[in-house]
């Protein structure tokens, strides 16, 4: 039997970590090819990982809520299942043979369940007693020790299983239902105890030379005294998280969530890397509108989904960037990079009030049938958290509509590393000058504008400008003949 490892898939573009939420399968289960095995956290999707090989799980190298590397492994399969099958019954105690040394049980799912927090007065079995500070925390654990009021004092004295000794959703979640213990008290009670004022080294060294002792709680007491300790939770409180602000009794603290901390931070790191410049243009889409009235109800009637403007707009997109490819780049050093696929990220709001991209692949390729299916398909989904990595991987360029929120306008920021964005305006009725054969008239139209964000190191204004009045043009001179 074949033993493979399954590692950690790229989750998208600019992704290099993930985080592991939950395990689908455990240590002796079968599995299929594609079917999934793990939900993983980025900062883009939470999505389910499905298997690259058909056959049996026997090791899951990372736990819940640690943090990978795309590329690291993170599971074992055994594949040829058939005769996995027959083999179960005697791989069971296989596994507690190779890790023996290191963990005194194994249940019978080949999970090793180590204690976390030793009772006071009875013998500890951890092999960290020391303070971790600077450690990398996931922000599932920190979310965890903020929602439980657990200091980042005691934080960096919890053991953690995890690579590295990192802590995990495990570790941190058994600590909290062990009582949550100080262990910063716990590691500081033992050296009081000294009779004399000592120099602080023969302090530090005395716990050290007292360990092998079984009384008295030895996993802490190697701990330095609480003078040393006291500025360990400020060095770690740098790395890991920030300070909490204080309020008033008339304000709400309210903690970004993992997303909106990555939107956050992504929109800092866009705005930094490329000089925005965003040019305007009001376009007159009264075909466009009567059009999509006249259709929208046999369309509905006939496909089960809502007929939007979104699928308009994307394909008037489409045929303007083929028309001035040198918007469809994104740049690399001192390098442009033209891409020759045309794919559209449409941003959707989700109900938690955060923002997500899904990406129609080659849109230049679809006819508006095709398009309104898939940004129906993508934004359902997307509200859903059914995205796959897939979906949000490869976009060139991005449209927001921000007319579903009756703005008339606005001033998007760049996808990077796309290097432009373009934000539509709701559409607005507005009496406009009608040029007629028999003279100008004043009529009532519908008008809606266009708002254009590029990156000015690589789209000057001129280029800028005539890709949105083109787009505008698509629109203007739409068919109010054309079949869907």
């Amino acid at each position: 039997m074949a033993r493979v490892e399954m590692v950690m898939p790229k989750m998208g573009e600019s992704i290099m970590e993930g985080t592991v939420l939950k395990w689908l399968k455990q240590v002796g289960d079968t599995i299929e090819q594609d079917e999934s095995v793990l939900e993983v956290a980025t900062d883009k999707v939470d999505t389910e990982v499905p298997a690259i090989q058909a056959g049996v799980l026997q090791e899951i190298l990372v736990q819940e809520g640690q943090v990978v590397a795309v590329g690291a492994p993170i599971a074992i399969v055994e594949t040829e299942p058939a005769r996995a099958d027959t083999a179960t019954p005697a791989a069971a105690p296989a596994a507690p043979a190779s890790t023996s040394a290191e963990t005194p049980a194994v249940p019978d799912n080949g999970v090793a369940e180590v204690p976390y927090i030793p009772e006071p007065g009875t013998t500890a079995e951890q092999p960290t007693a020391q303070p971790q500070p600077g450690r990398f925390y996931s922000p599932l654990v920190l979310s965890i020790a903020r929602e439980e009021g657990i200091s980042m004092a005691d934080l960096e004295y919890l053991p953690g299983t995890g690579s590295e000794n990192r802590v995990t959703k495990k570790d941190i979640l058994d600590y909290v239902a062990a009582g949550k213990k100080p262990l910063v008290a716990q590691a500081a009670a033992p050296q009081p105890a000294a009779p004399t004022p000592a120099p602080a080294t023969p302090e530090a060294s005395a716990p050290a030379t007292a360990t092998p002792a079984p009384q008295a709680a030895p996993a802490v007491q190697a701990a330095p005294t609480p003078a040393t300790a006291t500025p360990q939770p400020a060095a770690s409180s740098q790395s890991a998280t920030k300070a909490v602000p204080s309020i008033s009794g008339n304000q709400e603290l309210i903690e970004m969530d993992r997303m909106r901390k990555m939107i956050a931070q992504r929109m800092v790191d866009s705005k930094r890397i490329a000089p925005h410049v965003t040019s305007f243009v009001e376009a007159d889409v009264t075909d466009l509108v009567n059009w999509r009235n006249a259709n929208k109800d046999a369309y509905k009637k006939r496909e089960g989904e809502n007929l939007t403007f979104t699928p308009i707009f994307i394909q008037a997109i489409a045929r303007a960037i083929q028309d001035f490819p040198n918007i469809n780049v994104s740049v690399e050093g001192d390098y442009i990079i033209k891409k020759r696929d045309i794919n559209i990220g449409v941003a959707v709001a989700l109900p938690s009030g955060n923002l997500i991209v899904p990406v129609i692949h080659n849109a230049d390729q679809l006819n508006l049938n095709g398009l309104s299916k898939r940004v129906n398909d993508l934004a359902n989904r997307a509200r859903l958290n059914k995205l796959k990595p897939e979906d949000l991987e490869g976009g060139t360029y991005t449209i927001s509509n921000v007319g579903s929120f009756g703005n008339v306008m606005g001033t998007p920021i760049i996808m990077q590393p796309q290097v432009a964005i373009m934000a539509v305006g709701a559409i607005k009725k507005k009496p406009a000058v009608i040029e007629t054969p028999q003279g100008d008239l004043i009529g009532v139209r519908q008008f809606m504008f266009l708002s254009h964000s590029y990156d000015h190191r690589v789209v000057d204004g001129s280029l800028g400008g005539m890709f949105v009045r083109k787009v505008a043009d698509y629109l203007e001179q739409f068919d109010p003949n054309t079949a869907i």
